[in-house]
This record gives structure tokens, C-alpha cells and sequence, in this order.
């Protein structure tokens, strides 16, 4: 994935399926100047990664 549609995502209303090595994730933070995403993995607020956007996969419906 890149920046732009991470952002994208970040910002819609809409739910759209986001995978970390084969893991559903939520987008908390956009990193734009570094390229990072932190993301919670799962449905635990408290377990979350800051990784590479082009580590996230978006999934098709």
C-alpha cells in the first residue's frame, strides 16, 4: 500500500479491510513524512505496531 491510500483509509467513514501479514488491522496514525502507519492488530486497543505502509495489504470485498 502506499502513503496516499493509507491516508485515505485513515480518513473514511467507510470500513475497509486492512491486513498485516495475513492479520486484520485498524489504521490509528498516518505517518506521511515517514512513510509509517501505526495499526492495532486484532480488537485488543491496546496491541499495536508501527510499521511500513507498504507492509499493509488492502483486502478485496
Amino acid at each position: 500500500m502506499d502513503i496516499k491510500r493509507a491516508q485515505d483509509i485513515y480518513a473514511s467513514k467507510e470500513t475497509v479491510s486492512v491486513h498485516l501479514d495475513g492479520e486484520p488491522v485498524w489504521i490509528e496514525h498516518v505517518d506521511a513524512q515517514n512513510g509509517m502507519a501505526t495499526v492495532q492488530v486484532g480488537s485488543r486497543p491496546t496491541n499495536t505496531h508501527t510499521v511500513g505502509v507498504e507492509r499493509l495489504e488492502e483486502q478485496e470485498h
